[in-house]
């Protein structure tokens, strides 16, 4: 059965992997002069326009492109998100189709973040 809608994780979800496990990868599919203005710690910036041809490149590639280890299919808390949430389900969607059948969209995004955060 195909999964058709995104899996989505909470503020909490992720606050409490972020800085704590050492399988979190959490991908920021903003541009750089969003991310410039601020990101959540850990986060890896790849533009969604770019997110399909990054997860389709060889681990070899990836890791000097984005400097880590790129996530296997199974990765079990691979974390998309943009600004409001629309690009980060996007970003999750595309990643489904790809075979990364853990991945999820944080739906608050960086702007539930910073505003948790008091950034």
């Amino acid at each position: 059965m195909a999964n058709t809608g995104t899996k989505d994780i909470s503020y909490e979800e992720l606050k409490a992997l972020v800085g704590k496990s050492p399988n979190l990868i959490l991908i920021d599919v903003r541009s750089e002069e969003e991310v410039a203005k601020g990101h959540i710690p850990g986060s890896i910036n790849i533009p969604l326009n770019t997110v399909e041809g990054a997860l389709k490149m060889n681990p070899e590639e990836f890791k000097v492109r984005y400097g880590v280890t790129k996530p296997v299919l199974d990765a079990p808390e691979l974390v998309f998100h943009c600004q409001i949430g629309k690009r980060g389900a996007m970003a999750t969607t595309k990643a489904h189709q790809l075979g990364y059948v853990n991945a999820c969209n944080y739906a608050g995004a960086y702007s539930e973040w910073s505003k948790k955060e008091g950034k």
